[in-house]
């Protein structure tokens, strides 16, 4: 067994694995900077997202080249953190939601692995993009450590890095998301393409703008309050890693 963790906005640092390697992997799509490690014994691939010093917008995040390094590794399951803004009242900040289903309202990305169809017609499945058993068990998790958790949720992902409109984020709101983000319908879509089990524990760090009896906070005081989480995320991580070993130890 080993598990990819994608590290979001406020969990770049991996400081959680033990026998820390960083390295580069090259890749067909470019080099995806990669810290290996062990957590619970467990083989563990990290990548942060956005780059060890959060330096990449969501739109110049190198998916393709993270997901396939991933492959190219062996990853058995992949556990990706997100944070996000809630689109339903009853969504709080600090909250974590697992999404089922998303809606990609990206606009600049390249979302497949299949660029032209030479080597045979592809177009994949996407009507459940995230895997039922990994978000269940994230979800049995987080309520086992007592901790406020919503699941079969609907994100939508836009292109950022600016955030919505009151007028779009009522639009989404009427579409039926219930989370908002910037980066997951990306990587989700990729995974599934590569055959990987893909799940997300997103943290909800905002209303977004649709609530107007307050104002959107600037995005430091977001980060704040994911940071201020990211011990619980953490936990999440850590007994999710273990229940997946034991269950492939009963195998």
């Amino acid at each position: 067994m080993r598990i990819g963790i994608i590290g979001g906005s406020g969990l770049d640092d991996p400081d959680m694995i033990t026998d820390l390697q960083t390295q580069s992997c090259t890749t067909s799509y470019g080099e995806a900077q990669i810290t290996s490690g062990k957590l619970n014994d467990v083989d563990i691939i990290f990548v942060a997202r956005h780059g060890m010093n959060h330096h990449l917008s969501p739109t110049h995040v190198n998916y393709r080249a993270n997901i396939q390094a991933l492959k190219d590794l062996n990853v058995t399951h992949v556990i990706a953190t997100n944070a996000c803004g809630s689109l339903k009242e009853e969504i709080g900040r600090g909250d974590f939601i697992i999404p089922s289903q998303f809606i990609d309202f990206t606009k600049r990305r390249i979302n497949t692995f299949y660029d032209d169809f030479r080597g045979g017609m592809h177009h994949e499945v996407m009507a459940d993009p995230f895997d039922k058993s990994l978000s269940n068990l994230l979800y049995a998790v987080a309520k086992d450590l007592g901790f406020r958790i919503h699941k079969d949720k609907t994100l939508v992902t836009i292109e950022g890095p600016r955030f919505s409109t009151r007028a779009e984020s009522k639009m989404y709101i009427a579409w039926g998301a219930d989370i908002i983000n910037m980066t997951v319908a990306t990587e989700a879509a990729l995974a599934r393409e590569a055959g990987l089990p893909y799940a997300v524990i997103a943290m909800s760090t905002d209303y977004d703008c649709w609530k107007e009896d307050e104002e959107m906070p600037a995005w430091q005081d977001i980060l704040d309050i994911f940071t201020k989480n990211v011990g619980n995320v953490k936990k999440i991580l850590l007994e999710a890693v273990k229940q997946l070993s034991n269950q492939e130890g009963a195998k």
